[in-house]
């Protein structure tokens, strides 16, 4: 287990620098910049002015100089401070990152709550009705975009039948039953299409797992259906479910950027937006490593949890 770690440490270095560079190139070949934001809401500046404010945010060295300090501070644990509001990024992030992580987490807990139940059900009653429902359920989820559908919940739940708060984002140091209501729209939001995806695969990889011969054997010597189909065939099925479970999670924690801001939740999603629209470097920079390092890290997580899952499995 310990030289597997220590390579994918190894592995994980060289994607996070791939993921510096493209991002560090990427936001510096959009037109404009933060004081071509700030010179728009002042017509009648200078242009001296507009070389003292480049000079002032270092926007006027080349991008290898900007490049090297940038990954010099990060190495040290520094991400630089926002242009607009002169606060430090990582701080910020440490801020905002609880509320990403609390939503991908509901929203993830929603999915498997409803995801693996549907795909049990449609594996078992396969050729039936409920298993024309959950396909049903699968198509309509994976075609349904979570903004429209989390418009459409704040209408219906929040509005109109006044079952949730419509209202801004409350800690949970403040008032733990508010922020739990006032997050379950939004974990729902991106909980269902996930849902969606874990019924296929839970249906897929079920099916196959109770075609094998022990599966057989065990109906064979007289065990209950639920006990053949839980205890036996779940378990190996579930393999494939872990990895698609533990994509998606990294994905949810980079992916929420709209609901984020449809919703008025600080996280970091919202704050990479208002960084991208502002044309705040250091944010962008920070959010998307962040987000990145997540990704790397939920990837790891899923690797060992195979060997949890399947004993044959071997990480020397």
């Amino acid at each position: 287990m310990g030289p597997y770690l220590t390579r994918r440490i190894l592995l994980a270095i060289p994607t996070v620098l791939g993921v510096l560079i493209a991002v560090f190139l990427l936001i510096r070949l959009v037109p404009g910049d933060v004081v071509t934001q700030l010179v728009g809401l002042e017509a009648s500046i200078s242009p001296k002015r507009v070389e003292e404010l480049r000079r002032l945010f270092g926007l006027n060295r080349s991008l290898p100089v900007q490049f090297g300090e940038y990954l010099s501070g990060v190495l040290r644990g520094e991400m630089g401070k926002s242009l607009r509001t002169g606060l430090p990024v990582g701080k910020e992030l440490l801020r905002r990152f609880p509320v990403t992580i609390q939503l991908a987490s509901m929203g993830l807990l929603a999915a498997l709550l409803i995801g693996v139940p549907v795909g049990i059900m449609a594996a078992v009653r396969r050729g039936r009705a409920p298993d024309y429902v959950a396909t049903g359920f699968v198509l309509l989820g994976l075609s349904v975009p979570s903004f429209w559908l989390a418009i459409l919940l704040i209408l219906f739940f929040a509005l109109r039948l006044g079952w949730f708060p419509p209202g801004a984002y409350v800690s949970p140091a403040e008032d733990l039953t508010g922020n739990l209501a006032r997050m379950i729209l939004p974990a729902f939001s991106v909980g269902l299409v996930l849902a969606a995806a874990i019924t296929r695969i839970v249906r897929s990889s079920l099916l196959e797992v109770l075609s094998r011969h022990y599966i057989r054997t065990a109906r064979a010597k007289g065990l209950r259906e639920s006990i053949v189909v839980i205890k036996h065939a779940l378990r190996n099925a579930l393999i494939p479910v872990v990895t698609v479970v533990g994509l998606q999670f990294g994905t949810l924690l980079g992916g929420t950027v709209i609901i984020e801001q449809i919703f008025s939740l600080p996280g970091i999603g919202r704050y990479a937006l208002e960084g991208i629209n502002l044309r705040d470097y250091p944010v962008i920079q920070g959010a998307v490593l962040a987000i990145a390092m997540s990704f790397v890290i939920v990837n790891l997580l899923v690797d060992l949890a195979y060997g949890f899952l399947d004993p044959r499995i071997r990480y020397e």
